[in-house]
């Protein structure tokens, strides 16, 4: 070997080194690929086809054919999502409780179960944004056209993942979604019926958030966690630290709520306002109008 080979050689054996020992993030049992996004950015897409017959798809479904289809995209999401889910749970077996891979497909058929669920969910979504939206002209300009509608896709998907106790594939989906519309929502969060947002960039909204039915948040509103609970080795424990928002609330733009506290129903919080304290229903939280004072030249 010449001088620049052996170089080479002695440079990846020191990275292996660091991958495995030092840092430890690959599993002594990774033999096997991670969930592909590519894939799961698929097998969403195939979600769209079938919450929204036609609008996702290059030839459009006649009426007749919405059955066939319907039936051929549920089962091409099955293999799909077969496929990923025993990946996921080969390869982060710490986060698996205890199943294999073997499991794979019966998790699969418990999402396509509740595929329906979905479905109702997401119409209700589209339906609160035209209700919100004196700009919205139709339900299909809604679906087509508005970040927020594509962001709730991906958390409904994820969120049932989630509940089945699917390891990192709820995770990848809703960072898909973060990535192109710059909304934020993590798989955990709770979120009812008839939820709307309205523009959508920069909002996030934490992993143990739960939102009722009918809120409407505007651009920028986050709502998060104030501080962490740390075990005994300094590590943040996952405990509820994000805000409760209950049915019938309007966030106004750039509003942060922090912590573990209740927005009660039917209230009204303006925009720019830092919350850190839970306020009653049917509460109008404005910011202070401040007199403007003469100043004498």
């Amino acid at each position: 070997m010449n001088q620049s080979t052996d170089e080479v050689l002695k440079n990846v054996e020191k990275t292996i080194c660091n991958s495995t020992n030092e840092y430890g993030y690959i599993p002594e049992n990774a033999g096997r690929p991670l969930p592909n996004s590519g894939k799961l950015a698929q097998i969403v897409q195939l979600m769209k086809e079938i919450v929204f017959p036609g609008f996702f798809n290059e030839t459009g479904v006649i009426p007749v054919m919405q059955q066939y289809h319907i039936s051929l995209n549920l089962e091409c999401i099955n293999t799909l999502l077969k496929e990923q889910i025993a990946n996921g749970l080969h390869f982060f077996t710490a986060q698996t409780n205890g199943r294999s891979e073997n499991e794979a497909s019966t998790l699969a058929l418990a999402f396509i179960e509740r595929v329906p669920e979905i479905r109702r969910l997401l119409h209700t979504d589209v339906k609160a944004m035209c209700d919100n939206d004196p700009a919205a002209k139709s339900f299909g300009e809604v679906i087509i056209c508005y970040p927020s509608i594509q962001a709730m896709i991906h958390y409904r998907v994820a969120h049932e993942l989630l509940l089945l106790d699917i390891p990192v594939i709820p995770r990848i989906i809703t960072e898909i979604a973060h990535s192109a519309t710059g909304i934020d929502i993590h798989p955990g969060a709770q979120i009812g019926e008839y939820f709307s947002i309205d523009h959508g960039t920069g909002v996030v909204i934490g992993e143990t958030a739960v939102i009722g039915n009918h809120v409407h948040l505007y651009k920028g509103v986050t709502l998060g966690a104030k501080n962490f609970v740390f075990d005994e080795c300094g590590h943040p424990v996952n405990v509820p630290r994000h805000p409760i928002i209950e049915d019938n609330v309007i966030i106004y733009s750039n509003a942060t709520i922090l912590g573990r506290i209740t927005i009660g129903h039917h209230s009204i919080i303006g925009g720019n306002i830092w919350l850190t304290e839970s306020v009653p229903p049917y509460s109008r939280i404005t910011q202070q109008r401040i007199a403007a004072k003469n100043i004498k030249h």
